[in-house]
């Protein structure tokens, strides 16, 4: 008898482990997507900028995004206004991407690159 109750208990654990070895799971640190959409409407891409230049979104807000974060090569821009300033010559990186009410990212996002003059 204790033979068959391993015999069951060891296929249940099997079963539970390939059920779930199948679940789509999101990695660590995967950004959701909630159905958001964004779009960098200026500078466009490869523009030619001075050090100072305002940048223009458009954010379609899906099922969890509620504003976006701004990134210079890579850095968050906490608090950014709309208008970058004094930012170096030579080519940088610019991504928004959405964000919930907890700063938690979205899939939602858009990188363009520029070249300060």
């Amino acid at each position: 008898m204790r033979t068959f109750t391993r015999i069951g208990l060891s296929g249940l654990v099997i079963s539970a482990v390939a059920y779930l070895g199948g679940a789509p799971l999101y990695a660590a640190g995967q950004a959701a997507d909630d159905g958001s959409k964004i779009m960098i409407t200026s500078p466009k891409n490869g523009a030619k900028v001075s050090d100072s230049f305002e940048l223009k979104y458009d954010l379609v807000k899906g099922s969890q995004a509620a504003h976006a974060h701004v990134f210079l090569d890579n850095e968050y821009q906490k608090g950014f206004n709309g208008t970058f300033k004094g930012v170096s010559r030579g080519k940088h990186q610019i991504t928004v991407t959405g964000a919930t009410m907890d700063h938690d990212l979205v899939a939602a996002t858009h990188t363009i690159t520029v070249d300060v003059q």
